[in-house]
């Protein structure tokens, strides 16, 4: 898994977690490492998974400790995309104890958090690994984190849905009602759109559907869908276009809307919902 992951530019990384670094810190500094620590205490930590899961963030871990103190030394010990079994160890942090204290709780908070949402999202792959079906994740991200929660995504075996309003044409119910229908809806987009621009359009029943499909939008999303009209699209779609379900769907759910042979499956559960992988950080003084 994670030899197929995508890289984060390191900018995008350090510029986020300085910023959380310096909310952090406030005015004066970690006061109480300083008020209780000798300046000249050294220290090995580790991070350590406290829960069964898959890793995510482990690039924001290293940053938080990086810029805190140049003299820390970070040795990753697992990689992005691989499962955590409890207990175990997933970086090595050498150096002065006081900024090893500084930068714990920022560089937890992100592992913690993306490590969450690839773990939320293995359990919603794992469950339709036998289907053609992909999950993939929504906008309903934190703002601010969002190409950090859809990294996650992949990390976790899932794939991104569009990054944000200006790299594919979406077409919702709201688009549509304001065009005047689906036909005019997606004529509008094909005149507008460029050679590499999808165009997607949200359906909410089947008659739209098979008003769609003579338009050939790249995409069908079969908005709140059970998984018998899933399997009636799918049969007057006939491979003509992609079919993507969404609604509410939830990890109890995903299994039934996968069988019914659409070709991906959003969720917005993933990244807004999905709780943290607990990890913490292990000290032992030199």
């Amino acid at each position: 898994m994670s030899g197929n992951l995508p890289s984060l530019p390191r900018l995008m990384i350090d510029e986020k977690v300085r910023d959380a670094l310096l909310e952090d810190w406030g005015r004066a500094g970690d006061i109480t490492s300083q008020a209780t620590l000798p300046a000249n205490a050294k220290a090995e930590a580790f991070l350590v998974s406290r829960k069964v899961g898959v890793l995510a963030g482990i690039e924001l871990a290293e940053s938080a400790f990086r810029q805190t103190d140049s003299e820390l030394v970070f040795e990753p010990l697992a990689s992005d995309g691989g499962k955590l079994e409890r207990g175990t160890k997933i970086a090595r942090i050498s150096g002065p104890a006081r900024s090893i204290l500084s930068a714990e709780r920022v560089a937890l908070n992100y592992a913690c958090h993306l490590s969450g949402i690839a773990t939320a999202t293995s359990h919603f792959a794992e469950a339709i690994a036998h289907t053609r079906a992909h999950i993939v994740c929504t906008r309903k991200t934190t703002p601010g984190l969002r190409a950090f929660e859809k990294y996650a995504v992949r990390c976790g075996g899932g794939m991104n849905h569009r990054f944000g309003l200006d790299d594919a044409i979406l077409i919702k119910d709201n688009h549509v009602a304001v065009a005047g229908g689906v036909v005019p809806a997606v004529r509008a987009a094909k005149a507008f759109a460029g050679h590499l621009v999808k165009i997607e359009l949200e359906v909410d029943t089947l008659d739209q559907l098979a008003e769609a499909l003579p338009e050939r939008p790249d995409v069908v999303m079969l908005d709140n869908m059970n998984p018998a009209e899933l399997a009636k699209a799918v049969e007057m779609a006939a491979g003509q276009v992609l079919l993507e379900a969404s609604g509410g769907i939830e990890l109890d759910t995903v299994r039934a809307v996968a069988e019914a042979g659409v070709d991906l499956i959003s969720t917005g559960w993933i990244t807004h919902s999905a709780p943290i992988l607990d990890l913490g950080l292990d000290i032992e003084m030199q």
